[in-house]
């Protein structure tokens, strides 16, 4: 089962209530669990076939904003209202490059097609590209090279204009 079939999967558990899903091949078992009356907390399990141990990856949520921010930096994000955020579809560690000998995937100011790759995150030692799946140009880059993510964090802001 490929990495963006699995996304997929636990995308679609996510939304549709289901309170857990268990997928069993020859080489892997995945097991997604959603809390009752919940959409966004899932947990994956995911086994390989010769292993005995089992591998928990718990997706998080983000945390709220408690304190207000000063004006200046609310008038930015007020700015940022028009972009596109372009967010992790999981939980790993952010990357730029394929390798560091390579180039950026991409860098502010540079034009986007909903297919073009914008980075890398390995999750358990599997390295997933993650598409722009917007048209634009990106602005921002949210998250430093080698960086861990979190589910549904903002990587880049587009602007879709």
């Amino acid at each position: 089962m490929k990495n963006t079939e699995i996304q997929d999967l636990i995308k679609f558990v996510a939304k549709s209530g289901v309170s857990e899903v268990e997928i069993q091949d020859k080489d892997f078992k995945i097991i997604i669990k959603t809390p009752a009356g919940r959409k966004v907390e899932t947990q994956t399990i995911i086994q390989a076939a010769p292993v005995a141990a089992q591998q928990v990856v718990p997706v998080a949520q983000a945390a709220p904003i408690v304190s207000e921010p000063a004006k200046p930096i609310a008038t930015a994000a007020n700015d940022d209202a028009k972009y596109v955020t372009i967010k992790s579809p999981m939980i790993g560690t952010f990357y730029r490059k394929a390798s560091p000998d390579k180039p950026n995937f991409v860098n502010v100011g540079d034009e986007v097609t909903a297919k073009t790759v914008v980075c890398i995150i390995e999750a358990m030692k599997l390295f997933n590209e993650i598409e722009a799946e917007v048209t634009g140009k990106i602005v921002k880059m949210l998250v430093d090279d080698g960086s861990p993510v979190e589910y549904d964090q903002p990587l880049f802001l587009v602007d879709p204009a």
